[in-house]
């Protein structure tokens, strides 16, 4: 085992939080100090001081013999692959962007490439540190005292409490990733082809580590297919002048460094560094490497919105306003081509991202069938209102229909149910018994009124 962190540091860490948590005045609102977010629910700034979690960002050990590690709830992804990669090991799933953290991406979901196969990030934990509402640290596992919290935990979003310290499952890499991507003319063909390989795990004989997809428009499809190699005859670079997501159009083989392929999509933000100009070759130039990263994009775009700099220029020019539609869902593979049809005629925004997905276990607050292929689509932009609508219509309108497809919807981003609704779609039942016994007072908000009223 790899010691990265003496536990009696941690420890005392854990007794300082709990003497910050049981500082705050009951009334005031609680939320963690942190220095970057993945969230675009926006609200406005707090003057009440965050819980300071800076103590909680760093990986605890790595053990290579089980394949396990113990990481502070603050860590970020980066921090956690930097850690484990030179053990040959990586974390079951990793997300996207680089500073999600991987308490965050167990309370609020997080989803990659290896989910067809090994579920969401939550799914390889196999202990849980809590500070829950009411105070008090526990530890949860999938069988002790406190199993309920355990599975009620994910998607719970800080409601329930803050994650310390977990132990998770680690995954063996190899050095190098082959990509293929295969390009579909239609919905339903790349649905076929996705179920086929979801189920299989096999394309023409090669078992297939990753898995996920692009839509470019109606009749431009492309799934990729991610398999580990120890060789490879080049690796492409996509974290200077080259751009990933293009490269999926250009080029049906590939192959990247294992670390490359872990956050190709972090460089540009997927695709949404066009926005910022990044994307134009003169621009891209003069943009510095180490600035083409997501946290970068993101702290401009929470600048415009502050500012509405953007927005001003375009009622000056007399444009109709836009409204973010930024969103992921998730509906059965089988309903996936009814959705982008529904997609592309009512919003008519591209790429989009796709991901298939099967758990594992039951998960009550996002209660997915274990063992059902589910398709992620992720969509990130702006599109142009119609005359009159109100600001949230094309939310509005995916919120209905992914719930017609018998789908769910993350809640990092905007959300319009009604309370009813609400917990219709997220297990009220079983959220608010888990809040009676872990927050009996309230000091931490309630899931809807986090996720939905923005409070």
């Amino acid at each position: 085992m790899t010691d990265l962190l003496v536990n009696g540091d941690h420890e005392q860490a854990v007794e300082a939080l709990r003497r910050s948590y049981a500082a705050i005045p009951e009334g005031q609102p609680i939320r963690l100090a942190k220095r970057t977010s993945n969230l675009f629910r926006w609200r406005d700034p707090s003057d009440a001081p965050g819980l300071d979690v800076s103590g909680f960002d760093r990986v605890l050990s790595v053990d290579p013999d089980t394949r396990t590690a113990q990481v502070q709830g603050m860590t970020t992804y980066e921090d956690l692959v930097d850690a484990t990669l030179p053990h040959g090991l990586m974390p079951t799933v990793v997300p996207q962007l680089k500073t999600i953290t991987l308490g965050g991406a167990v309370t609020g979901l997080g989803i990659e490439s290896t989910s067809f196969r090994l579920g969401l990030p939550h799914e390889g934990v196999r202990e849980l540190e809590i500070l829950t509402g009411d105070g008090q640290v526990v530890v949860a596992t999938r069988d002790n005292e406190h199993s309920d919290l355990f599975y009620g935990f994910p998607n719970s979003y800080g409601t329930l409490g803050y994650s310390l310290r977990l132990k998770i499952d680690l995954v063996p890499v190899k050095p190098y990733v082959k990509l293929r991507h295969l390009r579909f003319a239609d919905a339903d063909a790349l649905s076929r082809a996705m179920d086929e390989l979801v189920a299989s795990g096999v394309h023409e004989g090669e078992t297939v580590d990753f898995l996920d997809g692009t839509v470019f428009s109606a009749d431009e499809q492309y799934l990729t297919l991610g398999f580990f190699t120890d060789e490879a005859p080049y690796t492409s670079d996509y974290t200077g002048q080259n751009i990933y997501y293009r490269s999926i159009q250009q080029r049906s083989v590939d192959f990247l460094t294992v670390r490359d392929y872990i956050w190709r999509w972090d460089t540009d933000w997927f695709w949404c560094s066009g926005a910022f100009g990044v994307q134009n070759p003169l621009v891209r130039r003069v943009w510095p490497d180490r600035a083409k990263r997501s946290d970068v994009y993101r702290k401009l775009v929470a600048y415009d919105r502050r500012y509405q700099v953007i927005a001003r220029i375009e009622r000056w020019r007399g444009l109709r306003p836009r409204e973010d539609v930024i969103q992921d869902i998730e509906v059965p593979v089988g309903r996936l081509p009814e959705f982008l049809d529904f997609f592309h005629a009512k919003v008519g925004m591209a790429p989009i991202w796709l991901c298939p997905l099967r758990a594992r276990e039951n998960w009550p607050l996002y209660p997915l069938e274990p063992g059902r292929t589910y398709v992620n689509a992720g969509f990130w932009g702006t599109v142009r209102l119609p005359p009159g609508q109100i600001p949230e219509y094309h939310n509005r309108l995916i919120e209905r229909e992914v719930a017609a497809l018998d789908g769910h919807k993350s809640l990092y981003s905007t959300a319009f149910y009604s309370r009813d609704e609400f917990w219709r779609h997220y297990d009220g039942e079983t959220y608010q018994r888990l809040k009676a016994g872990y927050d009996p007072g309230k000091r931490l908000l309630d899931l809807y009124d986090k996720c939905v009223r923005g409070r």
